[in-house]
């Protein structure tokens, strides 16, 4: 009898397994029809919206996230209607998944930023580690650039992007011909000393600047974090502290 339970039980369990599987087998197959649907329904009837990435499952039952790009779309299971500069929410956990799911989208792992065509300032140990994009014309690069007087120990790796006009251009080229970008950068950013140089190979500046759109960089400063996390904007060097120890 005892034996008899224990293959009972041994069934009951594998059924259960099986039945799991098939369930599972059931909805990723159903999963994957949606998609199919919804991409053939994109590409039909609205070919100007461009190559579909990603197309997954949201937590809202029938809607799903159509990706293009860093761009987030929502449909309905078969492709029939587009929900553009849509937020989703999550109201009883209170977090917008639009916002975080976008920000993943747009982290760069550090290693992947072009390092060479920016230079450094290193303040105390240099330990930690950022890169920030600006323009010399930027009024809020300037104020964040007071702001970073105030953090030590970091190395910060400056990317000359000029997006406001021929003047920011000019200025970054002059910045990067200095013999020391970094005291030239300071120089200008904090005693409006303007850096004057003969032109050098100036080609680093432009591949800032097609890096940048390509990667949708478009306002200065916007800074990157060890972990590859991006922030726009300038923000207090207290704020910035508190980003460092847990951004590495």
């Amino acid at each position: 009898m005892q034996h008899r339970m224990k293959t009972n039980m041994r069934w009951v369990r594998g059924a259960a397994f099986a039945l799991a599987s098939l369930v599972a087998l059931v909805a990723f197959d159903s999963a994957a029809q949606d998609s199919a649907a919804i991409r053939k329904n994109l590409k039909e009837k609205l070919p100007q919206l461009g190559k579909v990435d990603e197309i997954s499952k949201t937590p809202m039952a029938g809607l799903y996230e159509v990706r293009v790009g860093n761009d987030l779309f929502y449909s309905d299971d078969k492709g029939e209607f587009l929900i553009q500069n849509g937020t989703l929410i999550d109201v009883k956990g209170r977090k917008n998944l639009t916002e975080e799911r976008q920000d993943k989208l747009l982290m760069i792992p550090f290693d992947q930023l072009p390092l060479k065509d920016a230079f450094t300032i290193v303040r105390g140990n240099g330990k930690r580690k950022i890169a920030i994009f600006e323009d010399p014309n930027c009024p809020y690069c300037r104020e964040f650039e007071r702001e970073l007087q105030g953090v030590n120990d970091v190395t910060v790796y400056m990317f000359l992007y000029p997006m406001l006009g021929p003047d920011s251009t000019a200025k970054s080229y002059n910045l990067w011909c200095s013999k020391d970008r970094g005291e030239a950068w300071l120089d200008w950013m904090l005693r409006e000393k303007p850096a004057r140089n003969p032109i050098c190979n100036i080609s680093a500046v432009a591949r800032n600047v097609e890096f940048g759109r390509k990667q949708k960089i478009s306002g200065t400063p916007t800074i990157f974090f060890a972990d590859g996390t991006r922030v726009a904007g300038a923000m207090p060097g207290a704020e910035l502290e508190k980003l460092l120890v847990t951004k590495q």
